[in-house]
């Protein structure tokens, strides 16, 4: 499987010009940042390995993209959760169901500390060196785009929400423009914690949020968001990351001074097979919504 150079688009959201990398155009069965970040396993010949190991939630991104990868190279896949809900277990939707659809063996339970020579594991977000591979592409895309554009190193900021920080990070190492990030997942000092283990210097700028939000936890200012994005940009965006994440890119440009002297990038994140169960969440929790 190769991949094209995701297109860049223009849009406007609420009054400001934005440029938007079409990350969650790059194939319907591996797309966005964790597309990004397994590319080296899906390119690269594994040899030797006949299960791919990874735990995280059950309506996880990497977890689906990890099937997807698996399916396409043969391999077995144990997916290992915390728990997983009755209602989701009797009616499988999003990312769960097709996960299973592509063979993941899902098990509830704590890790193992250790594994077999045939089995490859891979950190929870696809926090992992290998993933510097795809990212540096995605750098690669991102310089070309920017120098057809005529745009001068100091004038782009770039944006992406973090959960490991992973994609953040390297895009920060591979390229000469300023890459803004906000936690996601934990809070800032565990995103800060999370850049450390993969590298010690030159991470991105972490922007504060103005509250505190609880991964997974819903708020109708996130499907508020998700709704406005949709009917301005006439693009879906995830619920998880990129509702938050435009939250605060938002806050950000407004309160920038000569906010006119710039060019804005944000990266979509993919993940919007995992919108499916989200919406139905909100649904029920905000009906007159």
């Amino acid at each position: 499987m190769q991949f094209l150079n995701s297109k860049t688009s223009e849009i406007f959201l609420n009054n400001q010009k934005y440029f938007i990398k079409r990350d969650d155009l790059l194939h319907s069965d591996f797309s966005g940042n964790k597309a990004r970040k397994f590319y080296y396993f899906l390119q690269n010949e594994l040899k030797g390995v006949k299960k791919i190991i990874s735990y995280g939630s059950n309506q996880s991104n990497a977890m689906y993209s990890l099937s997807v990868l698996c399916k396409l190279k043969k391999l077995k896949f144990d997916y290992y959760v915390s728990h997983l809900p009755s209602f989701l277990k009797e009616n499988p939707n999003g990312n769960y169901k097709e996960a299973i659809k592509n063979g993941m063996n899902l098990i509830i339970g704590e890790v193992p500390n250790s594994f077999k020579e045939d089995e490859l594991f891979i950190s929870e977000g696809g926090a992992v060196k290998e993933a510097k591979y795809g990212i540096e592409i995605l750098a690669n895309e991102i310089k070309s785009w920017a120098k057809e554009q005529n745009i001068e190193n100091s004038k782009l900021k770039i944006f992406l929400p973090s959960g490991t920080g992973t994609t953040a990070l390297y895009l920060k190492h591979y390229l000469p423009f300023e890459v803004l990030t906000c936690s996601c997942v934990g809070d800032d000092e565990y995103l800060k914690k999370q850049f450390m283990a993969l590298e010690k210097e030159n991470h991105p700028k972490i922007l504060k949020k103005e509250k505190k939000y609880h991964f997974g936890k819903l708020y109708k200012e996130f499907y508020t968001k998700h709704l406005e994005l949709k009917e301005q940009t006439k693009i879906e965006f995830d619920l998880l990351y990129d509702s938050l994440g435009w939250i605060i890119f938002e806050n950000f440009v407004k309160n920038l001074e000569n906010k006119d002297d710039y060019i804005f990038l944000y990266i979509h994140q993919g993940g919007v097979l995992g919108n499916i169960s989200m919406i139905e969440r909100y649904r029920f929790k905000f009906p007159n919504s």
